[in-house]
């Protein structure tokens, strides 16, 4: 009669499994997942199917050395906000589609999760991967803000940061480089060239580059490896907003977050893309006869029409942006800024839209502030599209993009040789 029972139990058990499986395989194959509302939220039915290695999921956190660079491990709603946005069938977000298809493989499960981590406070040489204790599982209600608005303004944390960098060094200019996590290559040869020059004409240069979290395949493996850059160079400032196209206006609120916290003694700014030329000594040149207060200059866009193709990969409807033109904006390839401005920008994020285009959304926190961006002393300071390379060409500018394939170490070599440009 025992095992009677018992085989009851377990039939009924069988059952129920046979059924719950049965209406998750009906769910998706009768859904279609680009209909899929913004504000759909899983968390109802994933709980319950959240693999078994999810609940032990350990956050890991160093505090590194004594110069207070502290590294922490932390994931929240927002940081995987992209991951509820659906493909849709104009792909008008290309690049991000990759991010979201791989992140759907590894964070899928977090965006009903928010997760704050413990602070460890053994440094490096006691314990170098010391986990943290606790892990804080709070379930909170997610919205998502649409295909072409992004996540912020919005309370994020820095998993890798250098507060101290700035007060100890002092610098005149502050580079910051925002780059994916997994471009070491990139990180490695800015440091090689101008992101290594120090002092420039007597002025203090700091560079730092500013991450999310990883989107790609082996992101546990690139995270190691940004602890390890953060240990030797100290200039890695990691956020833990999701590291894609459509949050660079994430990532760029966040760098002015970050400047204002912990970079505001510095006198200005630049922000400057990885795959970009930049002429140190020429832009200290211009900065030396620049304002103080209220600046932002680079490539300035006036008049710049607001896509309303569908298939454009910067395209805007009516509903979220109504006008016509955009005011002006500097282009995110390479901008500067006094550091006044970040505290400004940040409060004026409370009152503009953030949409996904990073630098057109500068221009709307500008527009509200009443400061429009100012033009360089020269139109021919700031290139958006590759400039050929020759030493006397190269002179003259502050930034250029390069292209793909071009040796930027041997450019630097002669760029840099003794004797003149010209």
């Amino acid at each position: 009669m025992a095992e009677v029972k018992r085989w009851c139990i377990f039939s009924r058990r069988c059952g129920f499994f046979f059924i719950l499986v049965l209406a998750v395989v009906l769910f998706f194959s009768s859904t279609d997942m680009g209909s899929v509302p913004d504000d759909w939220n899983p968390k109802q039915w994933i709980q319950s199917q959240a693999p078994k290695w999810l609940m032990s999921f350990k956050i890991k956190s160093q505090k590194v050395d004594p110069s207070n660079m502290t590294v922490l491990w932390a994931v929240s709603p927002a940081a995987t906000s992209e991951l509820t946005s659906t493909t849709s069938t104009t792909d008008t977000i290309s690049d991000a589609a990759t991010d979201v298809t791989l992140e759907k493989k590894s964070l899928a499960f977090l965006q009903n999760e928010s997760i704050t981590a413990a602070q460890v406070t053994e440094t490096a040489a006691k314990k170098p991967s010391t986990n943290a204790s606790q892990v804080l599982h709070t379930l909170v209600p997610y919205v998502s803000p649409g295909w072409y608005l992004v996540e912020y303004p919005y309370k994020y944390h820095f998993i890798v940061n250098e507060p101290q960098e700035c007060k100890q060094h002092k610098p005149f200019l502050v580079l910051m480089v925002p780059v994916a996590p997994h471009n070491t290559a990139h990180r490695d040869i800015i440091r090689k060239t101008w992101g290594g020059e120090n002092p420039v004409h007597g002025k203090m240069v700091k560079l730092f580059f500013l991450v999310g979290l990883g989107t790609r395949e082996g992101a546990k493996q690139v995270q190691e490896q940004l602890f390890q850059e953060s240990k030797v160079y100290h200039d890695v400032i990691q956020s833990d907003f999701l590291d894609c196209y459509k949050n660079l206006t994430i990532k760029t609120m966040v760098m002015l977050e970050w400047l204002d916290m912990y970079c505001s003694s510095a006198s200005y700014a630049m922000k400057v893309d990885s795959d970009m030329f930049l002429n140190v000594p020429k832009l200290i040149n211009m900065l030396l006869h620049a304002p103080k207060t209220n600046y932002m200059t680079g490539l300035i866009a006036q008049g710049s029409v607001v896509q309303r193709d569908p298939s454009s990969k910067w395209y805007l409807p009516v509903n979220i942006y109504p006008e016509s033109q955009y005011p002006r904006y500097a282009l995110g390839l390479g901008y500067v800024l006094t550091l006044d401005l970040p505290k400004k920008l940040v409060e004026a994020s409370r009152h503009v839209k953030a949409v996904y285009i990073e630098d057109v959304y500068l221009g709307l926190c500008m527009q509200h502030l009443k400061i429009p961006p100012t033009d360089p002393p020269d139109w021919n300071y700031f290139h958006v599209f590759p400039l050929q390379y020759s030493r006397c060409a190269f002179s003259k500018i502050i930034a250029t993009t390069i292209q793909e394939d071009t040796d930027r170490m041997q450019i630097w070599k002669d760029f840099t040789k003794p004797g003149p440009s010209c």
